[in-house]
C-alpha cells in the first residue's frame, strides 16, 4: 500500500517543478518583452541653403555625370590616373587601416548583441576527500573517506527589462555605421588626394616641357648673339644678357625636377609602393574635365560619407543616455542550475543522482553618492557634443562646394584673360627679335620680352593645373559619388 503513495507524492512532485519551470518562462518573456528607457532618436537638424551662392551667378556649361560614379577620376579620360587610382583600393596602406577599424566595430556590435542571450556553462568534477578524525562535532574514531562526482550546466540570464542591452546593441551598430562611413571618408581622401599629387605632377611636366623649349630657344638665341658681337653688330653686354637669360631660365628647369620629384613619391606612397622603386615617365597634362553638376545643397546631407559618419554617432550617444537611464531600474537575474552528483561511479548518471535549481533575482542600487546621475549627465553633454560635431561638419560641407565652385569659376575667366595674355606677350616677343635683328632696339628689350612671354606661360600652365585640382576637390567636396544608401545594415 505504500508504493501508491509514494507514485502520487513523485507525480505531484513533477507537477509542481514543472509548473515554477513554467511560471519563470513566462516571467522571462513578459520581463523580456518590457519598457525600454531612453529618448526615442531623431535626426539633428542643421542649417540647408536653397540653393549654392555661386551657381546664382554661374552655372557650369557641361555638367558631367561621370563625377556621380564611384570612379569618378575617369573624367579626366588619363589612363595612367586610372591604373594608380585602381592600385590605390589595392595597396593603399591607409586604407587597409580603415577596413580593420571598420571590423573591429562589426566585433565590438557581436559582443554587445551577445548579451542578449542566456549564458551557458558546463562543469565536471571528480574529487576524493578524507575527513579529520579530530574535526568539531563528530565523535568518530577512524578517518572518513568519500568520493564525489558531478556534472552540472548553469544557464544565467540577466533580463534586459529597461533596455539597456538594447541600448548597447543599437548604440555599437551606429557606431559599427559610423566606422563603416570613416571608412568610404579615407577612401574618398586617398583617391583625392592621389589625383591631386598626379596633376600636380603632371603640371609640373607640363611647366618643364615648357622650360625645355625656352632653354633650347635662349640658347639659339646666345648663339646669334655671339655670332653678332663677333661681326661687330653687337655688343659684349648682349652676350651676358643672353647667358644670363639661359642659366636663369636653366636653373628654374632644375628647380622644377626637385619639386616633381617629392609629388612622385608622394604617388608612390599613396598606391603601397617604395618611393625608391617608382617611377612616372613625364606625360601630358590632361585636358580640364566639365565641372560636375552640384546639385542642391539639401542632398549634400546623404552624398557626403564625413556627415553620415557625424550623424551615426549622434545617434549612438542617443542610445547612450537610454543606457544611463536603464542603470536607475533594478537588475534582475534568472538562473538555471541541472546535472547529477554521486558519491559512487556507477550511480553517478541515474535518477536518484539528478539535482537541480531554478530562481530568479533582482538588485537594485540604494545609494551611489550621485555616480548615476553624474553618468546620465555624461552621456547628455556627450550627446549635446555630436550635435554640435554634426551642425558644424555639415557647415564644413557646403563652405567646401563652396569654396571649390568659387575657385572653378574665378580660375575660368582668370585662364581667359590669361589666354590673351599669352598671345600678346608672343606676339611681343616675335616683334621684338625682328626688330633687334635690323638693329632697331637692344638686347635688352628682347631679354624684356622674353622674360614675360615665359611667364606668362607659365602662368597660363599653372592656371590650367589649378583648374584640374579645383575640380577635384569640388567632386570630393559633392561625395564622389557616394551615398548614404551605401552605408552596410551591420547586423
Amino acid at each position: 500500500m505504500a508504493r501508491p503513495n509514494l507514485d502520487s507524492r513523485m507525480l505531484h512532485e513533477r507537477d509542481f517543478q514543472a509548473s515554477i519551470v513554467l511560471r519563470v518562462l513566462c516571467l522571462t518573456v513578459f520581463i523580456s518583452a518590457g519598457c525600454s528607457v531612453g529618448p526615442k532618436y531623431s535626426r539633428p537638424t542643421a542649417q540647408i541653403p536653397s540653393a549654392y551662392k555661386e551657381t546664382g551667378t554661374w552655372k557650369p556649361a557641361q555638367p558631367s555625370d561621370e563625377a556621380k560614379k564611384s570612379n569618378w577620376w575617369e573624367i579626366f579620360q588619363d589612363p595612367q590616373l586610372n591604373k594608380l587610382e585602381d592600385q590605390l583600393t589595392v595597396s593603399n596602406q591607409s586604407l587597409r587601416a580603415a577596413v580593420d577599424r571598420f571590423q573591429e566595430a562589426r566585433d565590438v556590435l557581436r559582443a554587445s548583441r551577445s548579451a542578449l542571450f542566456p549564458l551557458v556553462t558546463a562543469s565536471a568534477s571528480t574529487t576524493r576527500q578524507r575527513q579529520s578524525v579530530n574535526r568539531a562535532l563528530h565523535g568518530a574514531t577512524s578517518p572518513t573517506y568519500y568520493s564525489d562526482f558531478i556534472l552540472a550546466g548553469d544557464v544565467s540570464y540577466e533580463v534586459d527589462a529597461w533596455g539597456s542591452v538594447r541600448h548597447s546593441v543599437e548604440a555599437s551598430r551606429a557606431l559599427a555605421q559610423a566606422s563603416a562611413a570613416d571608412l568610404e571618408t579615407v577612401r574618398l581622401s586617398l583617391h583625392a588626394e592621389l589625383a591631386l599629387d598626379y596633376l600636380t605632377l603632371r603640371g609640373l611636366d607640363a611647366q618643364k616641357q615648357l622650360f625645355d623649349t625656352n632653354v633650347d630657344a635662349f640658347q639659339k638665341a646666345l648663339d646669334l648673339t655671339q655670332s653678332r658681337f663677333q661681326g661687330g653688330l653687337a655688343s659684349r653686354e648682349d652676350v651676358d644678357l643672353a647667358a644670363t637669360q639661359l642659366e636663369q631660365t636653366r636653373a628654374q628647369d632644375i628647380d622644377i625636377t626637385s619639386a616633381r620629384d617629392q609629388f612622385e613619391h608622394a604617388v608612390a606612397v599613396l598606391i603601397g609602393q617604395p618611393a625608391s622603386t617608382f617611377s612616372l615617365a613625364p606625360a601630358q597634362l590632361p585636358a580640364a574635365p566639365p565641372v560636375p553638376e552640384t546639385g542642391l545643397p539639401s542632398e549634400l546631407l546623404e552624398r557626403r560619407p564625413d556627415i553620415a559618419e557625424s550623424e551615426r554617432r549622434v545617434a549612438a550617444a542617443n542610445e547612450q543616455i537610454g543606457i544611463a537611464r536603464a542603470a536607475y531600474f533594478p537588475t534582475i537575474t534568472l538562473g538555471l542550475l541541472g546535472g547529477f552528483e554521486s558519491g559512487q561511479f556507477p550511480s553517478w548518471l541515474t535518477g536518484p543522482s539528478g539535482l537541480w535549481s531554478i530562481g530568479a533575482s533582482a538588485a537594485e542600487t540604494v545609494f551611489d553618492a550621485g555616480r548615476r546621475h553624474a553618468i546620465s549627465d555624461q552621456a547628455k553633454a556627450s550627446y549635446d557634443e555630436m550635435v554640435a560635431n554634426y551642425q558644424q561638419t555639415v557647415l564644413t560641407a557646403f563652405q567646401q562646394v563652396e569654396d571649390a565652385l568659387s575657385d572653378l569659376r574665378v580660375l575660368e575667366e582668370e585662364a581667359k584673360t590669361q589666354d590673351a595674355a599669352v598671345a600678346a606677350a608672343n606676339r611681343a616677343l616675335e616683334q621684338t627679335t625682328n626688330r633687334y635683328k635690323g638693329g632697331l632696339d637692344t638686347y635688352l628689350t628682347v631679354i624684356t620680352a622674353q622674360n614675360a612671354a615665359l611667364t606668362n606661360e607659365r602662368t597660363a600652365v599653372s592656371l590650367l593645373t589649378r583648374r584640374m585640382t579645383s575640380t577635384v576637390l569640388l567632386v570630393k567636396a559633392l561625395g564622389g559619388g557616394w551615398n548614404v544608401s551605401q552605408l552596410p545594415a551591420v547586423n
